[in-house]
């Protein structure tokens, strides 16, 4: 192996694309709901029994419903930069799925930087070393132009 080898922190939550990267869930066939994590076993909807669900890869951009900051070291599994270093957390709203999701902010980015509203794209980035492995999970970015 190199030193070049990068991989998913979570396996089959997000495509590897470096340049548009997307978040992988599942949509019901029947009612439209989208889920992420994927979700395949029945659709949590109230007013739908449907058991049947596409993988959908997720929109890369949204805009802050919420956001906070981590400033404590999170327990395992979760891998921290050691001297740990704290990091901005944002709550996306994607705007076709309408859904909130959850995600560290990219380095650089502190929490006094955002504001709800402010449009995000998603990102890979390195989440910590494995011996000679990269992994990578996604996090969101500032937009700064008319990415899509």
């Amino acid at each position: 192996m190199s030193a070049n080898d990068v991989q998913p922190a979570i396996e089959g939550w997000y495509t590897m694309d470096a340049e548009h990267p997307h978040l992988l869930g599942s949509c019901c066939t029947r009612c439209g709901t989208y889920y992420f994590p994927k979700h395949i076993s029945y659709c949590k909807n109230p007013a739908c029994d449907s058991e049947q669900f596409d993988e959908v890869q997720l929109s890369r951009t949204g805009k802050i419903w919420s956001y906070t900051n981590a400033c404590y070291k999170p327990p395992e599994p979760f891998v921290a930069a050691d001297p740990f270093e704290p990091y901005a957390i944002a709550a996306v709203e994607l705007e076709k799925e309408q859904m909130i999701i959850l995600g560290q902010v990219v380095e650089g980015v502190a929490v006094e930087q955002l504001k709800v509203g402010q449009q995000m794209e998603l990102v890979l980035q390195t989440l910590h070393m494995d011996g000679d492995i990269e992994k990578v999970s996604w996090k969101w970015k500032p937009r700064t132009g008319d990415e899509t």
